[in-house]
């Protein structure tokens, strides 16, 4: 089967977008400076849509080498694990032996991480959290992995950055279907000053197109839920 000409350029979603408000008639070409500008706006704009939504595509599972006594891993570039800091790591981790065997890890709180009575007691990992910092996430581990632990891995299930558009011909990132909704959001973001009747059909593209695709970005199998066992655990005996 023959693969689609890829057609999602920034280029060509700018020019879209300019022509939406009428920045730009049939057959005009933008000016440099529209173009620019319409690339910085374009990126703005996906790096905040990242953290909205599922956005199944930008998952994956990322193996965590353990070190025998090792606390906190960084995620970052030259850190414990070399990579682009990831947005988040998701609450679906666990740990895997020698073996292949999986078990799940219990996602901590900052409050109920400081709360431990011994952060450094070693042994079989239960446990992680997940500390958000400006330029890399660190991860701290608990209990820390001792020597039998240290032959296995966790597993964390992270969220990457979706990379940056430098050049107005780089293929985007988003998949196709996301074209639509990144062109009427980056009209919309363009259309101050223009008049009313047209900011409010490019943000009312924008919202329509990004509902649908929040409709869809969904996860394939049903999903169920159960009660958080750690309740049981931190309630007393006293009415």
């Amino acid at each position: 089967m023959t693969t689609p000409a890829n057609f999602n350029t920034p280029d060509r979603l700018i020019r879209m977008a300019l022509k939406d408000i009428g920045l730009i008639q049939e057959g005009d070409d933008p000016s440099s400076e529209q173009l620019v500008d319409g690339l910085v706006r374009l990126n703005d704009i996906i790096n905040f849509e990242q953290t909205q939504g599922l956005k199944l595509w930008l998952q994956y599972d990322l193996p965590l080498p353990l070190v025998a006594g090792q606390a906190a891993y960084t995620l970052f570039p030259t850190g414990d694990v070399d990579m682009t800091k990831p947005t988040r790591v998701l609450n679906n981790c666990y740990y895997m032996d020698v073996n292949s065997i999986r078990r799940p890890l219990i996602p901590l709180s900052r409050d109920e991480y400081t709360r431990l009575s011994n952060p450094t007691g070693q042994g079989p990992v239960t446990s992680y959290f997940v500390d958000k910092l400006r330029d890399r996430l660190e991860v701290y581990l608990w209990l820390v992995p001792d020597t039998q632990a240290a032959t296995g891995s966790v597993h964390l299930l992270v969220q990457q950055q979706v990379a940056g558009l430098v050049s107005l011909t780089d293929a985007m990132t988003f998949p196709l279907e996301w074209f639509m909704w990144a062109r009427w959001a980056l009209a919309s973001d363009l259309a101050s000053g223009q008049p009313q009747a047209i900011t409010d059909r490019c943000a009312n593209f924008a919202e329509g197109y990004r509902r649908a695709l929040e409709d869809w970005d969904v996860e394939d199998a049903s999903t169920s839920f159960a009660p958080d066992q750690r309740a049981f655990y931190n309630r007393g005996a006293f009415r």
